[in-house]
């Protein structure tokens, strides 16, 4: 493929982060690929569609990615951006992910108005989540909070804050979209220990999805990160071993130490009164992430996730 005779088109769903997101890719595309040039093409999915139901209630395979893998499998796109925690385990039909972005925060962060901390949160106090894992985790610490289900992107999620003490989202897609570091927000925003919540499988990192054609893989290959690919694999192949999706209350989370991977996950029942935390250590990824569900399987996470 001659890329300087080829507008790559990118498909993005609509919302700020999402846009900023592809920008990041565009510019690390645009550093290898310097004769390239780019169009975005924005995509609405059903999860941005409905932004009022619980996500739980219409969740699924492929709520914020279906709408992205169709433009992808009929031509309308070339690449696609995606959150790699939103997407299915399973590749759909002639796609892949052609590259996996360097990883950014993998923690949560915990936004009030009233800049509580959650240590400091007064009794009762109003959480609003849209995630099953951070509503169970949340219950884990403090029985008592009365968690709600908010949906919408980052700015409407912002500002339902302000009627709640306190809400969580992703503490990378604050950063890309500069809110961490913002006179308004800085001083509301807390990072969130991963002991006290381990992220969901993927969290923090991109991934770029593409048809199944070498001239992709290649074009794609430059932006790739093998450390955050192993990564997410060891996470995603727990998620996968236990059956579940990203509208469980399953966590993950693997990182190199001393050549080998540790992958540590997490399975709680809704109500945050039982969890299973386990860690595992070795060099096979997928193979990791499988095996650490079977122990939590023998641990009882079937009857966990059940309720």
């Amino acid at each position: 493929m001659t890329y300087a005779k080829k507008t790559v088109k990118i498909g993005a769903r609509g919302s700020k982060l999402s846009l900023a997101q592809v920008e990041t890719i565009k510019a690390a595309l645009k550093a290898a690929w310097p004769e390239a040039q780019f169009e975005t093409k924005i995509i609405k999915t059903a999860g941005d569609k409905d932004q009022k139901t619980p996500l739980p209630e219409i969740g699924g395979k492929g709520l914020f990615t279906a709408e992205l893998e169709e433009a992808l499998q009929t031509g309308k796109i070339d690449l696609a951006v995606h959150c790699q925690k939103d997407l299915p385990i399973q590749d759909a039909k002639g796609l892949c992910l052609g590259a996996i972005f360097k990883r950014d925060a993998v923690e949560d962060a915990f936004i009030s108005h009233q800049k509580y901390q959650l240590e400091t949160l007064p009794k009762n106090a109003k959480i609003g989540t849209s995630s099953t894992r951070r509503k169970a985790q949340l219950l884990v610490m403090r029985p008592d909070l009365e968690v709600l289900s908010i949906r919408g992107n980052v700015d409407t999620r912002l500002k339902k804050a302000g009627n709640l003490d306190g809400i969580i989202l992703a503490y990378a897609g604050l950063e890309r979209l500069g809110l961490d570091a913002s006179l308004r927000w800085h001083d509301k925003i807390k990072r969130i220990s991963k002991d006290v919540m381990l992220p969901a499988p993927a969290q923090g990192a991109l991934a770029i999805q593409c048809r199944q054609e070498q001239d992709w893989l290649d074009f794609l290959k430059p932006i790739h990160d093998s450390q955050t690919a192993d990564c997410t694999l060891a996470e995603r192949s727990f998620l996968e071993g236990l059956g579940g999706g990203c509208s469980l209350p399953i966590s993950a989370l693997a990182s190199f130490q001393n050549g080998l991977i540790k992958l540590e996950g997490q399975v709680l029942n809704p109500d945050g009164s039982k969890q299973i935390r386990e860690s595992i250590t070795g060099e096979n990824p997928r193979e990791l992430g499988l095996e650490l569900a079977r122990r939590c399987i023998k641990k009882g996470a079937n009857e966990l996730i059940g309720g």
